[in-house]
């Protein structure tokens, strides 16, 4: 496990410097509606590469190791790097910053880090004001990293960038519509699985229709902003969203894949074709061309930090409605003492959706029942949650954005 770690921690670090950079890259180099067109093309192709990765991650994990998933990124490395050697030119800040802020990044992986241990033990339900104290602890160290940057002479996000409307409003939108997502979608595969019995390789195909329709229309929305600028597809877009998100949550066990999973993941593609590429292109242009690299970051960031703190968030208000819903079934029901030594033991994995290991007789059938049941209840309440999130991020556009 600390090899993993230490192997992630490098991919993050590389992530890192490859998707502002290569946003920097378009923003240096195409201007106005062509722009937007890029930064579409540059949507709609990181949109079929995310599809492609979990249905063949999942094929590989289910047919042989999830230690294999991890060598399909060597390959696409190797020819990335020699199409990044040859092909593409040198972008630079006029004004390059010389110094690394260490305290300010030390800072934010505290507060990171706290968030992400919260979210790991979010299924405990033996510590819930544990995770809880966690997430406060986390927050007080983020606004002491906000502080921070305030008064250091090269911070590693610039908060006088804040100070431009459209810049803040935009991050604000990131921020909530992107807690939205990721802290709903990540337990899309655990109902998929758990819950619906589907393979890891079906599970990793059920949000294609998501991807595909945001491959399909990037270029298109992009090119969108220059004509109509990007007030109104935000709005549109995060509209969808939460129509998407309340179709998630209509969801209940069982059915056929295309009359429950298609339709939501279809209106979800369609909000994210308003929103994806038209927010990228708004956060780009609302600073100056030599400050697109750090623009790129600070909104990558925000959406980041966004779905790691939802899916904690989230994680809680889950396992605790889990929880409730599952203990009133079983109290209703007469099972043998072994049942429930085997259920309190195994407690803390039952929020996922996952059936205890052990069960049998009578007794297995109805607390598979239970299991499923109780998580389908903190589904929903998930996916309504991200609905609302959706429905505030469209009206922080319509008041505070005007259309640029």
């Amino acid at each position: 496990m600390f090899y993993l770690n230490i192997a992630r921690a490098v991919q993050g670090i590389s992530a890192a410097l490859f998707t502002p950079g290569s946003l920097a890259l378009i923003s240096a180099t195409f201007q106005n509606e062509e722009r937007g067109k890029a930064i579409g093309t540059w949507a709609g192709f990181a949109a079929i590469t995310g599809a492609i990765g979990p249905l063949l991650g999942g094929w590989i994990a289910q047919y042989a190791s999830w230690r294999d998933v991890f060598l399909i990124n060597v390959p696409l490395a190797i020819i990335v790097l020699i199409i990044a050697l040859r092909k593409i030119p040198e972008s630079q800040e006029t004004t390059p910053q010389q110094h690394i802020d260490i305290l300010g990044a030390i800072l934010i992986c505290m507060s990171l880090g706290g968030i992400t241990y919260a979210r790991l033990g979010s299924q405990n339900v033996s510590s819930p004001w544990a995770q809880a104290a966690w997430l406060i602890c986390s927050t007080i160290v983020f606004f002491v990293f906000l502080i921070w940057e305030t008064r250091v002479q090269h911070p590693m996000m610039p908060l006088t960038y804040f100070r431009n409307r459209s810049f803040a409003t935009l991050n604000v939108y990131t921020f909530i519509l992107y807690a939205a997502l990721g802290g709903s979608l990540f337990f899309v595969p655990f109902d998929l699985q758990n819950v619906q019995g589907y393979t890891p390789t079906a599970a990793g195909a059920a949000m294609l229709p998501f991807i595909l329709i945001l491959f399909v229309t990037s270029r298109w929305s992009g090119s969108l902003v220059g004509k109509i600028g990007m007030r109104t597809p935000l709005i549109v877009g995060a509209c969808f969203a939460a129509a998407g998100f309340f179709g998630y949550s209509l969801i209940g066990i069982g059915g056929s894949y295309w009359t429950t999973f298609f339709p939501a993941a279809c209106i979800l593609g369609i909000g994210g074709t308003f929103f994806v590429t038209p927010l990228t292109t708004g956060v780009m242009s609302a600073l100056d061309t030599h400050h697109a690299g750090i623009a790129s970051g600070v909104n990558n960031t925000i959406s980041r930090i966004a779905g790691l703190l939802a899916i904690a968030i989230l994680g809680l208000l889950l396992s605790q409605a889990f929880y409730r819903s599952f203990d009133n079934k079983t109290l209703s029901q007469h099972l043998s003492p072994s049942t429930h030594a085997l259920l309190e033991q195994q407690r803390p994995s039952l929020a996922a959706g996952r059936p205890p290991i052990g069960l049998k007789g009578s007794d297995a059938a109805l607390v598979r029942r239970d299991v499923r049941e109780a998580y389908t209840t903190g589904f929903r309440i998930v996916m309504r949650v991200s609905a609302c999130l959706s429905g505030i991020a469209a009206l922080i556009i319509a008041i505070l954005l005007r259309n640029e």
